[in-house]
Order: structure tokens, then sequence, then C-alpha cells
């Protein structure tokens, strides 16, 4: 096993020979996918990364293998206290030819400060840059045409060693795996309906809102799932102490717009350090918008000319609407809002090379 470790912790689970043979066949032929039908949703690809570490030691090389299933302990630390957590970024086909990444060193940063706050070795950003760009390479003919979607890369690091008291697991692991998405948007950037709850919170001042711990998704399945069956695309959260500071949109960070002044909430350990929230500041800032990280209080958005939520998946998306209690707040007519469309526009033009990157976020897949 890879790094040394005892069977017993985490293994990938051996792949046919059989399926070995298929793999190789497809990957002569290429993927058969109606690219444009393509919706975001999980698509198995050919390979994988994985790398293991045992605690207070230094990560064990990793190394590709075929995509399969995991064998993994009942008692492992990530099944019974949630020790995990997971980064989200993009590999797509650019204008120049290329195959790029956008910010991944953002990522491999994140990480690495929510890997210590959860007890976690940090993955080195070299190792997580390494492993990223393996990944995406191997599996580089999953990556869509330009413009009929992404790579979505998910990497994941989890206490996968067994151990019964609440304590960091004794071993981990670190997983790189790739699923072809199509855009979050079809026919193009709409505008979403939102309600604010004053039931649920995302999370509270001293705990792990400001990591990508895995254990911060499944409490607002239930909050989503109720807003959308009442015919909203999410649901907003406000903080957990005064229950009037916007904090999130489901799992997206917010911003809104009055008079060219676009605010969002400052980061207070309560909110995701977003890669597109930080790619949106200096966007807007380079425009000549002013921008200001601060606490947003709720009755301030419903009156503010241009509300959007910002993202790995949607990258950016204007809310057309926000239902608060008996007040509802409708933005730009319902329709999409100039700031939004914009910053949407220019974002996605230098991720994909259509524009000059001045910034240096594109990094290149050789």
């Amino acid at each position: 096993m890879p790094g040394g470790l005892p069977a017993q912790s985490l293994k990938a689970e051996a792949a046919p020979s059989e399926v070995k043979g298929v793999r190789e066949v497809l990957e002569e032929s290429g993927p058969e996918i109606d690219w444009d039908s393509l919706t975001f949703s999980f698509t198995e690809t050919d390979r994988m990364y994985i790398a293991y570490c045992k605690q207070g030691e230094e990560w064990q090389p990793g190394s590709m293998q075929d995509f399969q299933n995991l064998s993994i302990s009942p008692a492992a630390g990530v099944i019974n206290y949630g020790q995990g957590l997971f980064e989200g970024m993009k590999a797509q086909h650019a204008a120049d030819g290329s195959i790029v990444l956008f910010r991944p060193q953002d990522n491999a940063r994140r990480s690495r400060e929510g890997a210590r706050r959860l007890g976690m070795p940090p993955v080195p950003e070299k190792m997580f840059l390494d492993a990223i760009k393996k990944t995406v390479s191997e599996n580089s003919r999953w990556v869509p045409p330009m413009g009929k979607g992404a790579l979505y890369v998910r990497p994941l690091i989890f206490g996968s060693g067994a151990i019964l008291g609440v304590a960091p697991a004794p071993e981990y692991t670190f997983l790189v795996y790739v699923s072809p998405v199509g855009p979050y948007f079809k026919g193009g950037i709409t505008p979403t309906s939102l309600r604010v709850s004053d039931e649920f919170h995302r999370a509270a001042p001293g705990g792990s809102g400001g990591v990508k711990a895995i254990g911060n998704y499944a409490p607002g399945m239930v909050p989503s799932q109720m807003a959308k069956k009442e015919g909203y695309s999410e649901i907003i959260y406000l903080d957990a102490v005064n229950h009037r500071y916007i904090e999130e949109v489901g799992a997206a960070n917010f911003f809104c717009v009055k008079d060219r002044v676009i605010s969002t909430p400052e980061l207070t350990g309560t909110i995701l350090p977003g890669v597109t929230r930080s790619s949106v500041m200096e966007l807007a800032k380079s425009k000549g918008y002013e921008v200001i990280e601060e606490k947003v209080d709720v009755d301030y958005a419903l009156e503010a000319d241009e509300c959007f939520c910002v993202g790995t998946a949607a990258v950016i998306s204007s809310i057309g609407r926000i239902e608060h209690g008996t007040k509802v707040v409708e933005y730009c007519g319902g329709d999409v809002g100039p700031v939004a469309l914009e910053l949407y526009e220019t974002l996605t033009s230098i991720q994909q090379r259509r524009s000059p990157d001045e910034f240096g976020w594109t990094m290149s897949v050789e």
C-alpha cells in the first residue's frame, strides 16, 4: 500500500483486468458525451490521485490510479467524526488551446489553513498543485470544449485511520478526482429568487464556518430543499448572533451594490473565504468600483440597487428577487443586474484566456 500504511486504514480497490481493457479502448476513442446536454452532475472519469500520511509524519509521495471505489474502516475518523475537508475548482479549455486552472494556489492555501483547524496534516502547496495537474492531465479527454462546460476538480483530505475516541485520526488520505460538468447556467446567466432564513444558521463564531469542512454542508441541505420546494433557488443565511447580518447564500458568497459601491460580508471566521469572492473584489476594484468588506445588514441589502452571489460552480449569479418575512424586493426589474453581468463576462473571459490575464490568475496544465 502507498506510504507503507496498514491495509486496515484505507485502500483503493483493485480494478478488474477487464475494466482496464475497456478503459484503454475508451482512451483511444474518447468519451461518448453529448457536451451540449452535459449538466452539473457527477460523471466517472479515468484516473485519480491518492496519497497517505500518518499523524505526526510527512505526506508520502502520491500516485495516479484508475478511478475506483475505496475500502475504508467503519471506524475511520472521517466517517465517525467528520474529520475532513474538500476543495473545488475547474479546469477548462482556453482560447489559446491550452487547458487552464484558475488560482489553484489559493485553493492549496485554503486547504492548508482548513487542515490545521481540523487537526489534520496540511498538504504542501507543491504536492497539492502537482496532484491537481496530474489528475487533470490524465483525464484531459474529459475536458469539455470551450464554452461547453469544464472539468470540475475535487481534492479531498480526510481522516482515514480507525479511531474510537474523539481525537484526530492516526492516518490521513489526500485524494483528487475530476468530473466533466456543463455550464451552471444553461442558456446564459439568469436571475435567481432567494428567501432569507430566520430559522436556520450556517455557522457560529468560534466554529468552523470559515473552513471548507465536509460537516458544514449536510446541515444546509434541509433548509435548501425547503426553499426550493417553495419556488426559491436558494436560502440566505443571517448571522447566528444578531440575526440581521447576511453571511452566505447557500454555499456561495454574497454581494450587493448601491450607488456603485459594492459591499460583501467581512470575513469573521463564519464565512468561507471564497476564491471567486476574492477575484470579484479585485476585479471590481480594477474597474473603479469601491468595494467594502463589512457587516451587511439585511435591510441594507433589501434597499440595494443590485445583489449577486459568487462561487466556483456558478462563477457569478445575479439575484432577481429576495423575500424576507412579509417583504419582497425585486432587483433590476427581475433582469440580470448590470454590475453582475459586467463582472461575470470579464471574469469568465479571463478564466478562458479570451482576455489578457493581467492578474496572473490562470495556470496552464502541462
